[in-house]
């Protein structure tokens, strides 16, 4: 049962090499009780932009996944209530003022998806899979933590009711076409290592066909021709990191023979 006191909420952020969008991020943030950074050792000034901002606390951990880096971040947070966010999310003040509201009624929920509205640059993208995109991004800490087999593409283990909050998240998740593919490509190796760790091998039809058939279906049945060359590239990318995923499983499985 829910106390008459406010609720109070911990802003949780992941970073590595993020000078370009951190200061945007931490200014967005006006609204949290508490800010954390947990930092991978940056090389660039993020860490100096970070420092800053005299009210955000900044720790520096060596990254090993995302799963490990976010339950690290959720023993950190003071509050129970906790908001994940990443450097290139944005939050609008009708989702600052919905996340608050929600986090202080007294019928409250255990965890909350947002929906994400996906930015190529600075124009929408409107399809290409990304139409129906949520990520649970709110939740209450003790009632939830990270499934620890996921290297990537985090699952959060929730007890007890979930919702969806009406407010989107503004996602600035592609600004070069380099940058977008090295995340692909990073997201592809955690996935072939967490493959290899659950005993998948590698398969010479699926890293053949499992790309084309995630380019298809996000750009015919999930209506990426819709976006133009933006849909191409989308789904050109993600297939790409689909590709790199088996490549790098058949790497690491046959250097162990």
């Amino acid at each position: 049962m829910k106390s008459n006191e406010n609720q109070k909420l911990s802003v949780l952020i992941i970073t590595l090499n993020e000078e370009e969008r951190i200061k945007a991020l931490l200014e967005n943030l006006d609204f949290a009780d508490e800010i954390i950074v947990i930092d991978s050792y940056s090389t660039d000034k993020t860490v100096e932009i970070v420092k800053s901002f005299k009210t955000v606390k900044l720790i520096q951990n060596k990254f090993v996944n995302y799963t490990s880096q976010r339950n690290f971040a959720l023993d950190q947070a003071e509050n129970s209530w906790v908001l994940f966010i990443d450097a290139d999310e944005q939050l609008s003040v009708a989702l600052k003022k919905e996340i608050v509201a929600t986090i202080n009624d007294k019928d409250a929920g255990s965890a909350y998806f947002i929906y994400r509205t996906f930015m190529f640059k600075n124009s929408k993208l409107h399809f290409s899979g990304w139409q129906t995109d949520k990520i649970f991004r709110l939740f209450d800490k003790s009632k939830c933590r990270y499934n620890e087999e996921r290297m990537v593409h985090e699952k959060l283990i929730v007890d007890g009711p979930i919702s969806i909050l009406k407010n989107k998240l503004i996602h600035f998740s592609y600004t070069s076409f380099q940058d977008y593919k090295s995340k692909m490509y990073n997201y592809g190796v955690l996935k072939a290592h967490e493959k290899r760790k659950k005993g998948q091998k590698p398969q010479l039809l699926l890293m053949i066909f499992h790309p084309l058939y995630t380019f298809l279906y996000q750009f015919i049945i999930r209506l990426g021709f819709l976006d133009g060359p933006k849909g191409i590239t989308i789904c050109y990318l993600n297939a790409y990191s689909i590709f790199i995923r088996y490549k790098e499983l058949k790497r690491i499985t046959f250097s162990r023979i």
